[in-house]
């Protein structure tokens, strides 16, 4: 057993018995995104590590600590650590931003050189939704009230959304100086990040999490008293369309982004059930990111949630994961009559596409056999004896009616089944 290659620290496998959570969700947010007019792309996972430089910055902690970096013969690449500066490199690489308007979404792994932890993990999963081009209220809105139904058709309870405007980098200005001089008068009060933010960005310090500052970041100035005219009335009218459409928010001031090339609308949705890791989906505009990229001024509008937490969020509330049973279960007594079923459950995929049909283990008893049908939560048992492979017949056994089983044909089987619906 010491000889077992172990995994890496920090990626995990995602093993049988949990996929079905995640095939849900992948299912439900496909349908949804496609209804919505968002169109899916698959990017590569390694980028250039300049990408992410410009787009999260130097000095953050993910650049300068927690990335995948290695240099390949000359290039320095970089194991994505998040997906919106790769959908922007996309976009401007292969000229989709042209006079265009782009409404994107992606899924996949993402990599930071994390402690790994409990919601936290070296290789993790996000889902992101991105909108480019667009600079009107209504399409944070809309945003936002995709979110909302995509809890709704998984059927998620404790989602919270808070909400917040930031205004724009240049009424930022201002207010980061204001900043500046009230956290300075405590700085003996100031853990070791938060003095580090003061030098570099004192809105992150607005974020911090530590409990000991509380009570000193709830009494610092507001960001609000420092907003531009046309940021105020974005915000409004972002309020106002999301209380049209019934979704509930709560104001608050103290929700941030770091980064210069965050604008106005920025959000989160919470949730109580995951203990310390209470932000399962994060998002806000950011109509400066394309232009530090290199492309012309660009609004854009996107938010990203974590893949784990959400199916750690579905267990904790309970749902279902949806596993789809097979439609019908092949029961099959001897090896003449493996082999004959063999040759049949080809025949039946290929007659009829889209059938979910499953053989009983080779090695298990025809009654153990028969158990597993009855637990796979099919609609039929199809069972193979001497005497139906001896006829060139099958036995079809209805499992989630009280009806009798029926000695039929190939062809009497297949038009039977034809007629009941699959569990697709």
């Amino acid at each position: 057993m010491s000889d077992l290659i172990q995994p890496v620290k920090g990626f995990n496998d995602v093993l049988a018995d949990q996929a079905p959570w995640w095939d849900r969700l992948d299912r439900v947010a496909a349908d949804l995104f496609a209804s919505y007019g968002y169109q899916r792309v698959r990017l590569p996972v390694l980028e250039r590590t300049e990408l992410f430089k410009r787009s999260i910055g130097e000095l953050t902690d993910i650049v300068s600590k927690e990335m995948f970096t290695f240099d390949d013969h000359g290039d320095l690449l970089t194991l994505r650590p998040e997906a919106t500066a790769g959908v922007v490199r996309a976009s401007l690489s292969n000229g989709l931003l042209h006079n265009q308007q782009q409404k994107l979404w992606c899924a996949g792994p993402m990599f930071r050189r994390e402690k790994p932890q409990k919601g936290r993990y070296r290789q993790f999963h996000q889902m992101s939704v991105e909108a480019l081009g667009f600079a009107e209220a209504e399409i944070d809105a809309e945003l936002i009230a995709l979110s909302a139904r995509l809890w709704r058709e998984l059927g998620l309870t404790s989602a919270k959304l808070e909400l917040n405007t930031i205004g724009t980098a240049e009424s930022r200005r201002a207010y980061k100086q204001v900043l500046v001089d009230y956290f300075s008068k405590y700085r003996e009060l100031l853990d070791e990040d938060s003095l580090r933010r003061l030098e570099r960005n004192p809105l992150r310090i607005l974020d911090s999490k530590n409990p000991a500052l509380r009570e000193l970041i709830d009494a610092a100035p507001l960001l609000s008293s420092y907003l531009d005219e046309e940021s105020r009335a974005h915000f409004d009218r972002v309020q106002m369309l999301l209380a049209d459409v019934g979704v509930p928010f709560t104001l608050n001031p103290r929700l941030v982004r770091g980064l210069d090339y965050y604008s106005r609308t920025v959000f989160e949705w919470l949730t109580d059930r995951l203990g310390a890791q209470s932000a399962i989906c994060s998002g806000g505009r950011y109509d400066g990111l394309v232009a530090q990229l290199g492309g012309r001024d660009t609004p854009a509008v996107g938010w990203a949630l974590g893949i784990e937490r959400i199916v750690e969020l579905l267990q904790a509330e309970g749902v279902a994961a949806a596993e789809i049973p097979p439609d019908v279960h092949l029961v099959a007594a001897g090896d003449g009559e493996r082999r004959f079923g063999f040759k049949l459950a080809e025949q039946l995929r290929e007659r009829l596409p889209g059938l979910r049909l499953s053989i009983g283990g080779p090695a298990a008893g025809f009654k153990a056999q028969l158990r597993r049908a009855d637990k796979s939560g099919a609609r039929y048992a199809l069972i193979l004896g001497e005497a139906e492979v001896a006829a060139g017949k099958v036995s079809l056994k209805p499992l989630l009616e009280d009806k009798p089983q029926q000695l039929v044909t190939i062809e009497e089987c297949i038009d039977l089944l034809r007629q009941t619906p699959t569990t697709e």
